[in-house]
């Protein structure tokens, strides 16, 4: 309110210079009234932002400069309001002026000071002829109009030349700060923009109030409109400092004005031409004016050159040489602008990423040519298929993306995704070879909720990835359930969150026996989307390693839940625990068994650790040794799945395993297919060879029962037994005598 209130005040010299109204005594002290609260509080303001504001070091030191600035301009008007009451016509310069001129240099130290862009020291220097460019044009314009003239006012005193003189000099470093700021794309961009606004007003107001009185003999009187302009740039500056006060402490609001002042340093130069024309206008073409001429257009064609010198700089900067698609620099950049554009509803932009599958063999087989040409043909495709307005650019390797702003409906960016999917297949002819690639795309949607660049892209990366752990060679749209961070994060939520449930299944003795063998398996009681199994996340828990707090859950809690189970006869259990391969990577696995076992109570000789087969297939010494660890303390070592993945018949005898569970695949069709049979045979037999004792997975029917007890396999689990339960209905299960069969562990 204060801030708007006292900018209303303002208003008062608009009436004043629309309506002429009041003597010129009153009209100058109306004119200073209304200033000084405006004054004082912009140097109030600009106090408090710098004692209370949070400003970050560099831009503090600017703002203190700048304070010094506003304090001067402020006690210049408290001055000025006090000499109004004074009787007689005050001299020239008078305190109010001197306090004026001296906020100047303080003003461009601020300007000069305050944060922007980092740059090399090329840029700098550059930034710097730039400048100077446009300041030697303005320092022209100001001598012929304003300096040259100050200093030959036949007879004046000595001391108001100087003051005189040296107010359009200090407007000229104001220029040069204004300009170096603005070239410099400065952070706060808002503040700075309305802070430079009212120093170039302030700027104008002098210049003009000058010229009109030395070239024309007007002298403006307070109520004329050089005085609307001088309130106009008070209000500025006020409500600059008042912005910054309300902007975060950091640099809320950044923004990049790439290429909109770079026509500046041009702008000086034909001012500058222009002056020297207007000057000589009366000469006569031979010689000066055929020079002048001739020096116009030299320097308008070495411009022209200049101009198109950087814009084929620019070109190469942001194009990729071998394609000539956009590069990642382009990308980022177009990819920036595009989240800056306000959502609209009616218009949907995307980003798709591309990623050339089994494009790595053609390199190394037939050679970097072969892939440079298919590079350069999915450059063409990509071309072919995207829209005018759309952008294609290569981001590095074989990995491409495109832009697609302001599309009417959703399903246009899945249209051209597939469109290109369907495009990229085409095999590519290099010489006598016909080389065939495809493409994995993700598509992630720019919205509301899309913070920046990097979440987009990860988006998009996560939806490609998607399509390549599908099978490769389609489309995918991002959505939440893809996002491979958020899921982890969720993941690993839903262990502290108690969303984990454990459910067990009995394995039986198949030719009969004493004691009961049960396996853990987890689910994932999702609060939105339900009971989860295993294939729903455990392989993303492999991946991003949330396995492994969800490892040593399971077994905790398998260990607690079933160490007071028995069977009528009052039997124990034996319980059986996946260990993912991360787990057994882990140099704490051994120490982390054996605090679950002491905390549970559960015996280590009945409990049986199921490992997979990518375990086994490349063990190192410290995994051969934490295996050893575990089956000296009794653990029993299992390989589950066994069969599924590669032989690795040697490491049967040389690692600690005495348990191999045969996979569903081999089980389905024993009772049918004598192939199937001998095959399942030839597994059992394998293992007896090797003394471990057999599981046969996934069995269904009693007659499948029958053939893995004949082929010798002692122990089986499967539906026809008993489908997983939770603990609780296992527990009544094994009281009431319902399941009664034995695993041998060792």
């Amino acid at each position: 309110m204060a801030v708007w209130g006292s900018g209303a005040l303002l208003g008062v010299v608009l009436v004043q210079v629309v309506t002429g109204w009041g003597s010129e005594v009153q009209i100058r002290t109306i004119n200073d009234l209304v200033f000084a609260p405006v004054t004082l509080l912009t140097a109030a303001l600009g106090l408090r932002l710098i004692v209370k504001g949070g400003l970050p070091r560099n831009e503090r030191r600017a703002w203190i400069l700048l304070e010094v600035a506003f304090a001067a301009q402020g006690a210049a008007r408290m001055t000025s309001l006090v000499r109004d009451f004074q009787p007689g016509v005050p001299a020239y310069p008078s305190v109010s002026d001197c306090l004026y001129l001296a906020a100047i240099p303080f003003m461009v130290a601020g300007l000069v000071l305050l944060p922007a862009d980092r740059r090399s020291q090329a840029e700098r220097f550059k930034l710097l002829i730039d400048s100077l460019i446009i300041v030697a044009g303005a320092c022209m314009a100001l001598w012929y109009l304003e300096i040259g003239p100050i200093l030959q006012i036949p007879g004046a005193d000595p001391m108001v030349i100087a003051f005189s003189a040296a107010v359009p000099i200090l407007d000229l470093l104001l220029v040069f700060a204004l300009i170096t700021l603005l070239l410099r794309r400065p952070k706060a961009g808002v503040a700075v923009g309305l802070l430079g606004a009212a120093m170039a007003v302030n700027v104008v107001a002098d210049s003009t109030y000058t010229i009109a009185y030395l070239h024309f003999g007007v002298f403006f009187q307070p109520g004329s409109w050089p005085f609307l302009l001088w309130a106009a740039g008070a209000f500025l500056a006020l409500l600059a400092v008042h912005h910054r006060m309300r902007q975060n402490a950091a640099t809320s609001g950044e923004r990049r004005s790439r290429g909109r002042f770079g026509w500046l340093p041009y702008g000086a130069v034909v001012l500058a031409y222009a002056l020297i024309a207007f000057v000589a206008r009366d000469q006569s073409m031979n010689p000066l004016g055929g020079m002048i001429l001739g020096g116009i257009v030299i320097t308008s064609l070495v411009i022209v050159r200049q101009m198109f010198a950087q814009r084929e700089n620019r070109r190469l900067a942001v194009t990729d040489p071998l394609t000539g698609l956009s590069n990642r620099a382009l990308i980022a950049e177009l990819l920036s602008e595009m989240l800056r554009q306000p959502h609209r509803d009616d218009r949907h932009s995307a980003v798709l990423l591309i990623d050339l599958d089994r494009f790595k063999p053609i390199n190394d087989v037939y050679g970097h040519e072969a892939g440079d040409a298919v590079l350069k043909a999915v450059a063409t495709a990509l071309r072919a298929v995207i829209r005018t307005g759309d952008t294609a650019g290569r981001l590095g390797g074989d990995e491409f993306a495109v832009l697609l702003p302001g599309m009417p409906t959703r399903a246009v960016a899945e249209s051209i995704a597939q469109r290109l999917v369907e495009a990229l297949r085409t095999p590519v002819i290099f010489g006598d070879l016909l080389l065939g690639v495809e493409a994995s795309i993700g598509v992630a949607f720019l919205d509301e909720t899309t913070a920046d660049t990097a979440q987009v892209i990860a988006h998009a990366d996560a939806a490609m990835y998607a399509v390549k752990r599908a099978g490769r060679g389609h489309y995918r749209v991002y959505t939440p359930e893809l996002d491979t961070r958020a899921r982890d994060a969720e993941l690993r939520d839903a262990v502290e969150n108690g969303e984990l449930v454990l459910h067990f299944q009995p394995v039986v003795n198949l030719v009969g026996g004493d004691g009961i063998a049960v396996e853990a398996l987890v689910r994932w009681n999702h609060p939105v989307r339900g009971l989860q199994m295993p294939g729903a996340f455990i392989e993303l828990a492999e991946e991003t390693g949330a396995i492994i707090p969800i490892g040593e859950w399971v077994l905790r809690e398998a260990c607690r839940q079933a160490v007071g189970w028995s069977t009528p006869t009052g039997e124990k259990v034996w319980l059986s625990v996946n260990v993912s391969a991360r787990q057994v990577t882990q140099a704490g696995l051994v120490d982390t068994i054996r605090e679950v076992l002491a905390e549970t109570g559960f015996p280590a000789d009945r409990l049986v650790l199921e490992l997979t087969e990518s375990v086994i297939l490349q063990p190192d010494e410290q995994t051969v040794a934490r295996l050893s660890t575990l089956r000296e303390m009794g653990i029993g070592i299992s390989v589950d799945d066994f069969g599924t993945g590669y032989a690795a018949l040697s490491y049967l005898r040389t690692l600690p395993v005495s348990i191999l569970k045969i996979d569903r695949s081999f089980v389905d069709g024993i009772d049918t297919d004598p192939d199937t049979y001998a095959v399942a045979e030839a597994l059992v037999r394998l293992a007896r060879a090797y003394r471990l004792h057999v599981v046969a997975e996934g069995i269904e029917t009693a007659e499948q029962a029958r053939c893995m007890a004949e082929m010798g396999c002692t122990f089986g689990q499967g539906y026809h037994f008993a489908r997983p339960m939770p603990g609780p209905a296992l527990a009544d299960l094994l009281a009431s005598g319902g399941v009664g069969s034995q695993m041998v562990a060792h």
